[in-house]
This record gives structure tokens, C-alpha cells and sequence, in this order.
């Protein structure tokens, strides 16, 4: 079990990331690679990801540099997903090259202690190491580029809903309402934030605050950095579709629901949350035929609604996305089906 321990300094200081962690989200696919966790999940992108290794010798050289250091359970060493990257690789690697090396030596060790550290990592923290971070960092590029950077605007589409779904909480309800919406993943039981753990301990945040960081990859429950000095984040899944799934193509989908009714689902999962009229003006139907498509939709399970002030909100559920795919196809050019039934009402 994780204890988060709040302060009222700390529930004035709590963040929602505004966007996935390209590092964390490298780390945590990773291991999902490694395993099979998550076979709904995560087997279409595992099936792809063995492909391009098995085609490219890059990738196949950093995936061997890399998997010593990055096993599929228990400690991974804190430097390799530093805070403050704003969302970009390129800054998370840059802070990765600089770790200090009082810093490494801290975070190898730690790793030692459960298993053996590959020569070539135990040497970084040596003043003299031969090209120092920089083979390191390449390779996570190199996997980055390959395993994870085709599948980001998924990755982002289902990391957005689930910020717009927790900012309206807090805005709404406040911190409190913000902290139960962790439900079932953690647990709040004031001042403390409870997390399925597979190793007993407390982090006390100590007015520091704590920063929320919705993953694709992190699967199961949330996972935090193990040294309590660092910037206190938790990462916590976010509901997902599988990435290079077979999903449906347009045509099928409008077969299925119809043209209408497919493309008012397909402009609601665009954005993590959309107003009636917003989706009305972008299909080109009246105010009253969206209002009716989405309550079909939204009795279907494939759309939510909430009110925000004047405005309802709806969003894509997860059983929508996973419908269209992961991802909002363009329907404008899908042709009508043809048969008895093409002329009905949708």
C-alpha cells in the first residue's frame, strides 16, 4: 500500500498533467512489451512493436541496451522519467543527460539491491564514462521513435478525455471531489491518499504538492517515484482503446449506426469534451437532431454527458472509442449504405 500523506498546503497544490509524459510513457510501454498484461489492452500495439523489431536492427540494439534497466516489475530508476519536461521528449532527454552523477549513483544503487546493474550502466556514474548519458538517452529516442511516437495522437486523444473528465471534477466539486474521482484506482481517506501498492510505503508531500499524471501505458494501478525527495507525481491508466487495433472503417461504422448518428460520435471523440452546438455546427445539423443523436448515443454507452454551468459536455466513453477505432475517422466522404434500410431515420 502507498500512503500519500496531505497538508492543507498540499490540497491548494494539486496538478493534472496537461498533457502525457513522453518518458513515463516510454517507461510504462516498456514493460508492457516485456509482458502480457493488458491482452485487450495492449496485443494489437505488442503484435505491431514485434514486427518493427523483428525488421529493424535499430531498434532490436536499444531495446537490448535498454531492457537491463528497465524491468517489467520493481524498481526503475527515478532519473530515467524526470519532472519538468513540459510535455516534450526532447526536454526529457536533455534533463536525462544531465542527471548528476551524486544522482545516479543514488538511483543504481537503489537498483542493485534487487538485481544486477548492466556494466555499462554501473560505469555512468564513473567520472571518465566513456560518451556519459548519451547512448542511454539515443536508445530511448531510437524506441521512442519507433514504438511509441506512430501511436501518439491515440495515445494523446485518450489522455485529453481523461484531463477534461478530472478538470470539470475539480471545477465542479474541488479537491475533494478530485481525490474521490480516483475511485477505484486510489482511495481518499482524508488526509490520506490510499494506493494498491506492491511495496508498504508512505510519501509525505510536505507542502509540496502532488502532480496527477494520466498514462495510456501504465496499466493495473498507479505508480510513483521512489525516492521521496523528487517532485511527488502520481501516475495513474487512463481508460483506453488498444492501439493498432483492426477497429472499424468508416463505411462499416456508418453501416452501423448510420451517417448521421457515426458522425456526431466520431466529432464528440475529437476533443475531450464538446458542446451540443459546437457538434451541431461541425456535422451541419440542427440543434435538435444532435440533441437526439446523442441521447441514442449516450443510452447506447457511447457518450457522456454532464452539465458545466449553462452547458452540457459530452464526451466519447471508452466503449465509443474503442467503436471508431481509438480514433475519430473522417466520415464526410463515407458513402451511404445501400439496401432496404438506407432511407430510414438516424
Amino acid at each position: 500500500m502507498l500512503r500519500v500523506h496531505f497538508t492543507p498546503l498540499d490540497l491548494q497544490n494539486i496538478r493534472i498533467a496537461q498533457q502525457p509524459d513522453p518518458l513515463w510513457e516510454l517507461v510504462c510501454s516498456f514493460c508492457r512489451l516485456q509482458t502480457g498484461q493488458g491482452p485487450l489492452d495492449f496485443g494489437p500495439w505488442r503484435g505491431l512493436a514485434y514486427d518493427r523489431l523483428r525488421s529493424d536492427t535499430t531498434v532490436q540494439r536499444a531495446l537490448r541496451l535498454l531492457r537491463p534497466l528497465i524491468p517489467a516489475t520493481g524498481y526503475i530508476p527515478d532519473f530515467l522519467t524526470p519532472s519538468g519536461t513540459g510535455g516534450e521528449l526532447g526536454a526529457g532527454l536533455d534533463l536525462v543527460r544531465a542527471t548528476p552523477r551524486r544522482r545516479l549513483d543514488r538511483d543504481l544503487s537503489r537498483f542493485a539491491e534487487s538485481r544486477p546493474v548492466p556494466a555499462w550502466a554501473a560505469a555512468l556514474g564513473r567520472p571518465r564514462a566513456a560518451g556519459g548519458l548519451v547512448p542511454l538517452t539515443n536508445a530511448l529516442a531510437t524506441y521512442h521513435r519507433a514504438l511509441v511516437q506512430p501511436f501518439w495522437p491515440r495515445i494523446r486523444t485518450a489522455v485529453d478525455n481523461d484531463i477534461g473528465r478530472r478538470a470539470r471534477t475539480l471545477l465542479e466539486g474541488g479537491t475533494q471531489a478530485l481525490l474521490d474521482g480516483l475511485r477505484p484506482l486510489a482511495r481518499w481517506n482524508s488526509p490520506t491518499l490510499e494506493v494498491e501498492y506492491p511495496v508498504d510505503r508512505d510519501l509525505h508531500l510536505a507542502g509540496r504538492g502532488l502532480l496527477l499524471v494520466p498514462s495510456y501505458f501504465c496499466w493495473g494501478r498507479p505508480t510513483a517515484l521512489a525516492d521521496p525527495g523528487l517532485t511527488p507525481v502520481l501516475v495513474y491508466p487512463v481508460a483506453k482503446v488498444p492501439l493498432g487495433g483492426a477497429g472499424g472503417t468508416a463505411h462499416g461504422l456508418v453501416r452501423l449506426l448510420g451517417r448521421t448518428r457515426a458522425a456526431v460520435l466520431a466529432e464528440v471523440a475529437r476533443r475531450s469534451a464538446r458542446t451540443t452546438s459546437e457538434v451541431a455546427e461541425a456535422v451541419g445539423v440542427t440543434l435538435p437532431s444532435v440533441s437526439y443523436q446523442i441521447g441514442v448515443l449516450r443510452d447506447g454507452g457511447l457518450v457522456d454527458s454532464r452539465r458545466d454551468g449553462k452547458y452540457v459536455l459530452h464526451t466519447a466513453t471508452p466503449l465509443g472509442l474503442r467503436l471508431l477505432g481509438g480514433g475519430a475517422p473522417d466520415l464526410a466522404d463515407a458513402p451511404l449504405p445501400q439496401g432496404p434500410f438506407s432511407g430510414c431515420p438516424t
